[in-house]
């Protein structure tokens, strides 16, 4: 009886993580969630791309938003610009400085993140989540080879910070 009321509560904390909102893992002291940047692909300027089928969400990654700041405006393009990967899409101001975005990947933006107006606090607030950018048709799959994984991110970051 116990042993199944144990399973039953780490099923609970595991089904009731509060920072990916999804089921990853038991919540334990110093619990670092990292379902929310699983599969993503990163760029040595800090922003990220999800694939989707052939449809790429951008971001830019927790890195990036820590070192803005608060975000206070969002400068997009519009839907049907065409990039090509490295293009300059746009730019993020904070209280802190200005940056701008590059495309990650070659292809056609086919949706703007259009609560970013509004709120461009939510890229600071959920940088994987709600405080996505743009969505992007992807022209070269081959060209993701030159985008670093998670791991090779993390080393990169470190670097930076060293």
């Amino acid at each position: 009886m116990a042993l199944r009321l144990g399973l039953r509560a780490a099923r609970s904390r595991l089904l009731s993580c509060r920072s990916c909102l999804s089921a990853c893992r038991p919540l334990s002291p110093g619990h670092l969630c990292r379902p929310l940047s699983a599969g993503l692909r990163y760029t040595d300027k800090h922003e990220w791309v999800r694939l989707d089928g052939g449809v790429g969400t951008v971001g830019i990654s927790k890195f990036a938003q820590e070192a803005l700041g608060d975000i206070v405006y969002c400068s997009l393009p519009e839907v049907g610009t065409k990039l090509s990967q490295s293009d300059e899409f746009g730019a993020l101001e904070s209280v802190k400085a200005a940056s701008e975005l590059y495309s990650p990947l070659s292809g056609e933006v086919t949706e703007v993140n259009h609560a970013l107006a509004d709120n461009p606090g939510l890229v600071n607030k959920s940088c994987y989540k709600d405080g996505w950018l743009i969505k992007m048709t992807v022209e070269n799959p081959a060209e993701l080879e030159a985008l670093m994984e998670e791991a090779a991110y993390e080393r990169y970051v470190r670097s930076i910070e060293d």
